[in-house]
C-alpha cells in the first residue's frame, strides 16, 4: 500500500486536536482540504478512522490504532528536524525532558540554572509526569529523555539507562509519633500506624509494597498522594508517618519532622537517564546530560 504521507500528518494533527479548524490552522491548509485528506486516508485504509457529529470529533478504535504509530514517526520528524537546525555553537535549539515534580524540585533545578546560564539561546522545556508514565511519553518520541526513578518495570530493552544519582526511601513523623524518634522499628509494626504514600501507579508505591510483601505485610496507606512535598507537609500537620526520598530532607525541614529508622534496611535505589538506543541525542541534549553525569 503506497499513502501520501502528507495524508498521515494530517490525520495526526486532526487526532491530536480532535477538530479539523485547528488542524487546518496548524497545518495552514483550508479545512475543506483536511476534510478531503481524511476522506481520501479513510478510503485507502478501507476504515473509519474518526466519529463526526456536529458537537465533536473523536477517534473510532481504529483511529486510536494509527495514532500509537503515527505519533512516535512525526515526532521523529519533528525532533530530526529540530537537530539539524541546531548550531555547532549551540546558539539555538531545544531539549524535551520528562521528569516528575519531585526530581525537578530537589534534583534538576540547579542544572537548570546552570544550563541556562552557559547557554541562555537553548529552550529547556520539561514535561512533569510519574516516572512510569514518562517512559510512556519517550517510547512515544514526545520527550527527548528523561529521568527517572530505578528500578522502573517500564523500561524495556530498546532504551539505554545511564545512573547518576543515589539515595534512600526513608520514613518521616512529626512530634505525634515522638515515641518512634529514638528506637527503630520493624515493618510490622509500622503498618499499625497511618501511613502517606504514593499512589500506587509509581515506581515508589511498586518498590515499597514489594518490600512489605517479601516480608508477607500487606500495605494499606491511610491516603495516597501524588505529590512527595503534599507528603512532606502532611507528616509536619501529624497526618500520618511518609516515605519520602532522603534528598528532600534538610535542615529546616527536621526542624518539624523527624527520620522513623527501620530495622529491616530498604534498599538504596538510584535516579538514571534514559534515552532510545537508536536515536542519538541532540547536540543540546548531549551537553546537558554530560552537565549532569559530570
Amino acid at each position: 500500500m503506497n499513502i501520501n504521507l502528507e495524508l498521515y500528518k494530517v490525520f495526526y494533527y486532526v487526532a491530536t486536536t480532535l477538530s479539523f479548524s485547528e488542524a487546518s490552522t496548524k497545518l495552514f491548509i483550508s479545512q475543506s482540504a483536511v476534510s478531503q485528506s481524511i476522506k481520501t486516508l479513510e478510503k485507502n485504509l478501507n476504515t473509519t478512522l474518526f466519529n463526526r457529529n456536529t458537537k465533536r470529533v473523536t477517534l473510532t478504535h481504529e483511529g486510536s490504532l494509527l495514532l500509537q504509530h503515527i505519533e512516535p514517526a512525526i515526532n521523529l520528524i519533528h525532533n530530526g528536524e529540530n537537530n539539524i537546525m541546531e548550531t555547532r555553537s549551540l546558539n539555538q535549539g531545544k531539549i524535551h525532558i520528562g521528569a516528575s515534580d519531585t526530581i525537578c524540585k530537589y534534583i534538576l533545578l540547579p542544572y537548570f540554572k546552570k544550563f541556562h546560564s552557559v547557554y541562555p539561546n537553548i529552550h529547556l522545556q520539561v514535561t512533569n509526569r510519574t516516572s512510569i508514565k514518562c517512559v510512556d511519553l519517550l517510547k512515544q518520541g514526545s520527550v527527548d529523555f528523561i529521568v527517572t526513578n530505578l528500578p522502573n518495570r517500564n523500561i524495556g530493552s530498546s532504551l539505554e539507562v545511564r545512573e547518576f544519582y543515589k539515595f534512600n526511601d526513608i520514613f518521616i513523623g512529626g512530634n505525634d509519633f515522638i515515641e518512634l524518634k529514638d528506637k527503630r522499628v520493624s515493618l510490622k509494626e509500622l503498618i499499625k500506624y497511618p501511613l502517606l504514600m504514593l499512589e500506587k501507579n509509581t515506581t515508589t508505591s511498586q518498590y515499597i509494597n514489594g518490600v512489605f510483601e517479601s516480608k508477607g505485610l500487606v500495605l494499606s496507606p491511610e491516603i495516597e498522594l501524588t505529590s512527595i512535598d503534599l507528603l512532606v507537609e502532611l507528616a509536619k500537620i501529624n497526618l500520618g508517618i511518609s516515605l519520602v526520598p532522603d534528598y528532600c530532607m534538610d535542615e529546616e525541614l527536621l526542624k518539624d519532622v523527624f527520620e522513623i529508622k527501620t530495622r529491616e534496611v530498604l534498599s538504596e535505589r538510584s535516579l538514571g537517564i534514559v534515552s532510545k538506543k537508536n536515536i542519538p541525542l541532540s547536540i543540546a541534549g548531549r551537553k546537558f546530560v554530560d552537565f549532569i553525569l559530570e
